[in-house]
Order: C-alpha cells, then structure tokens, then sequence
C-alpha cells in the first residue's frame, strides 16, 4: 500500500535572483491514512508553506506531491480545487466564519459549493454540528458564540462534505487552555474515532502531544520526526 501522502524532495522558493528566498529547501515526508501529525517549527521555519503546498492551495517549485498516487504537482488549479473540495477539510486560527449567517448556514457552505439541495444541506449540517456537540446553537451567529463554540462549528464545516483528511493550521492559536483542551479532544475522537488524517500546524507543545507523531521543521528542513509508541 502507498502512503496517503508522498513528498519526494519538494522545494519551494518566493521570489527570483538575489532576492530569492527558499522557503522549502527539500522534503522528504509520507504520512499514512489514519495518522495524526503535528508540524512544529519556530516563526519561518517553512511549516505554513509545508502546509500550503499540502493542501493544494500552492504549489511546489521543485519535488514531487503525491496523494492517494495522485501527483498534485502536475495538476492545474481547477483540478486541485476539485481535490480540495471532494478530499480535503480545513481548520484555520481564526475560524473564518461569515458573521452575518447563523452556524447552520456557515456549516452548509462547503455542501453548497457541491451543489446539495437545500434538504440535505440542511440535515448534514445539523449532523455535522451534533457531532461536535452544538445541536442547540445552529440558529446563533458567530457573535452569539464563544471563540470555542465558533471553532467547533469551523471544525463542523469542515468535517460536513467527510473529508478523509483534515488541515489544522494554529486550530487552538485563538482559545484559551482550558478551551484548547476541549478542541483538541474534539480533534483527537474525529482521528480515532473517524478515523480523519489529521495534519496540524503547531507553535504549542502541549497541543502536539495530543499528536501520534511531530514532525519539526527548521529553515525549510525536517530537523526531526518523531512517532508516539502505541
């Protein structure tokens, strides 16, 4: 069986002549279907750029990005939109949710896009928001909501379409500790439970334990990479 996801020396670099800068310098890098893996790496070490070129919303300069065998380097931008859209889900710091729209309705965007009708949009949102434990807030607007319920319900929109596999970027950079702890299980019973590949951008330790593995990145390299025994 292949890796979910093959990286085979990827580069990436910003700019061009003495100004260029290397972003990625080349990575090495599978990760397995079920697996649930922290990217840690101080400010500029590459771990966003990683993540970007991973969930197809860049592309490398150099290497090779293989998912599911597929290699998304030599895919055009409407053929990753359609990978992003059918395959992939994606948390981000700062929730990105519409602020003039209920939760119910930021959750159905994503079936939207797909073409859903509005019944079903409607009952995969609900589930998707039972699911991460607000079936009683899908009539209030991000303002009525804390900024932990407000990431619960990004999580829901990212988890409604089922993606296999899940981007975390900071998902925990906005909340308090004890708030934290409470997405980060949340994120942890979607990997064992779902069994949702879950790739996570991290500058907190105490989040990355919730991880099986860390990978750090540093000045565009992964310095090391480390698998929690069973």
């Amino acid at each position: 069986m292949n890796p979910l996801i093959q990286l085979r020396g990827l580069t990436k670099t910003y700019g061009q002549g003495p100004a260029a800068f290397k972003a990625l310098r080349g990575i090495d890098l599978d990760i397995e279907q079920g697996e649930f893996v922290a990217v840690m790496g101080p400010s500029g070490s590459g771990k966003s750029t990683l993540m970007n070129l991973l969930g197809c919303l860049d592309t490398p300069t150099t290497g090779s990005y293989r998912f599911e065998g597929i290699a998304v380097e030599s895919l055009d931008k409407d053929q990753r939109s359609l990978l992003r859209r059918h395959a992939l889900g994606f948390i981000f710091q700062g929730f990105n949710l519409l602020a003039r729209t209920s939760a119910l309705e930021n959750v159905e965007l994503p079936l939207l896009y797909r073409g859903h009708s509005q019944k079903e949009r409607h009952r995969l949102a609900r589930e998707a928001l039972a699911s991460v434990g607000l079936p009683d807030k899908e009539r209030n607007s991000p303002a009525e909501l804390s900024g932990g319920q407000q990431q619960r319900v990004a999580i829901a929109r990212a988890i409604v379409t089922s993606p296999g596999t899940l981007f975390a970027d900071e998902p925990t950079g906005n909340l308090d500790s004890r708030t934290t702890d409470e997405v980060m299980e949340l994120l942890t019973r979607l990997n064992t439970e779902q069994g949702i590949t879950i790739l996570m951008v991290t500058h907190e330790e105490e989040v990355a334990t919730y991880a099986s593995r860390v990978v750090t990145v540093r000045d565009g390299l992964i310095e090391s990479d480390h698998t929690k025994p069973h």
